[in-house]
């Protein structure tokens, strides 16, 4: 690999915040998950049907089923502290698009064509107003998505859920179909090409670090050097849709890996594939909102890369030959793709050049 060993870059010294100490402890996290993955791996005997079966049931994207001769795939996510920012900003037509997009740009990581969408609001006291402002934007993402919302749960729960009558939780769970072999990175080979979808913004994930940051420094309705809305407004940018030109990929391209940079950011491309390196050489400078969090914040560049999207919203994994169809796709629906980074022989390592140096994130 060029460029040497990794190197230690912009070390978080004590009065550097991280997503760690704004309450949100990676390793900790990482290990509950594992933890969860052992104990439900035994319901995979469960189904009674003897024409189902659990292809994938932990670690990626998406569980996997097969139902007779049909492949789909499951899967839940929630919007998390974003529906704080929400509250303090009173709109509540936006988080309804970022619950569809958690969910939706999630499945089409296995391939699989989102077909059925059903949500979960917690609030703490009846407000139909605000469940119909939460339902304008769950429409608009599954319109984006492609999406038949098919049915929810509404609970109030006034003994668990603290505030004033906004106060809400929102989640969703989405089944999508698999037409051709689910797409689940085993494909990625060394000489591989990383296209970088462009995000909207934060989207959903690092809220807890950049609540933290920004709104100890700004209100809501304040603007800042590097943004170009006020912090409410560009703290509730809806998550960017990617199953369109994603689906319409997948059935005209060669893709060996698709990942959505979520949680844990670029250390999700590590999920793929453990056989190979992700060595992404040309990441987009920090820039708009992420800019003003690194330096409201004092984190170091490392730190935000592990933390944030950084402007790549989705990564998509193809041998060199399928670039230009992919950039073809994308640029008919006008979203930006670029290449990022490239596949190395390895043992599962992201590893990102950042400020000249290398940084090993996952």
């Amino acid at each position: 690999m060029t460029g040497g060993q990794p190197s230690n870059l912009n070390s978080e010294t004590d009065d550097h915040l991280t997503y760690g100490k704004a309450g949100v402890d990676r390793k900790v996290v990482r290990k509950a998950q594992n933890a969860i993955g052992d104990i439900i791996s035994a319901t995979h005997k469960f189904p009674s049907p003897s024409n189902a079966k659990v292809l994938s049931g932990f670690g990626h994207y998406a569980g996997l089923m097969r139902i007779g001769r049909s492949t789909i795939a499951i899967h839940t996510d929630g919007v998390g502290t974003k529906v704080m920012v929400a509250q303090m900003v009173g709109r509540f037509d936006t988080v309804g698009i970022d619950c569809v997009a958690m969910n939706a740009n999630d499945i089409i990581c296995v391939g699989a064509r989102p077909i059925g969408f059903i949500d979960y609001i917690a609030l703490r006291t009846p407000n139909e107003a605000l469940v119909r402002e939460i339902a304008k934007g769950l429409v608009a993402g599954a319109r984006q998505a492609a999406v038949a919302i098919v049915g929810g749960e509404t609970a109030i729960l006034p003994d668990l859920i603290s505030g004033d009558e906004n106060t809400f939780d929102l989640a969703g769970m989405i089944i999508g179909s698999v037409g051709g072999k689910p797409v689940m990175g085993d494909k990625v080979r060394a000489g591989d090409i990383v296209l970088g979808i462009e995000s909207s913004g934060l989207h959903s994930n690092g809220y807890t670090l950049a609540r933290k940051v920004l709104l100890s420094k700004y209100s809501v309705d304040d603007t800042a050097q590097h943004l170009v809305q006020t912090v409410g407004e560009e703290l509730l940018t809806p998550t960017r849709i990617y199953v369109k030109p994603v689906v319409e990929a997948l059935k005209t391209v060669q893709i060996h890996g698709l990942a959505h940079i979520t949680g844990g950011a670029f250390a999700k491309l590590a999920r793929l594939n453990g056989g190979v390196d992700y060595y992404l050489d040309d990441l987009p400078e920090p820039y708009g909102i992420f800019k003003q969090i690194q330096i409201d914040g004092k984190i170091s560049i490392k730190e935000m890369y592990r933390t944030f999207n950084m402007g790549i919203g989705f990564c998509i994994i193809v041998p060199k030959e399928s670039i230009d169809g992919i950039s073809r796709i994308f640029a008919k629906h006008r979203v930006r793709c670029t290449k990022i980074g490239r596949i190395e022989k390895g043992r599962g390592r992201v590893i990102a050049k950042l400020a000249g140096r290398n940084e090993v994130l996952s």
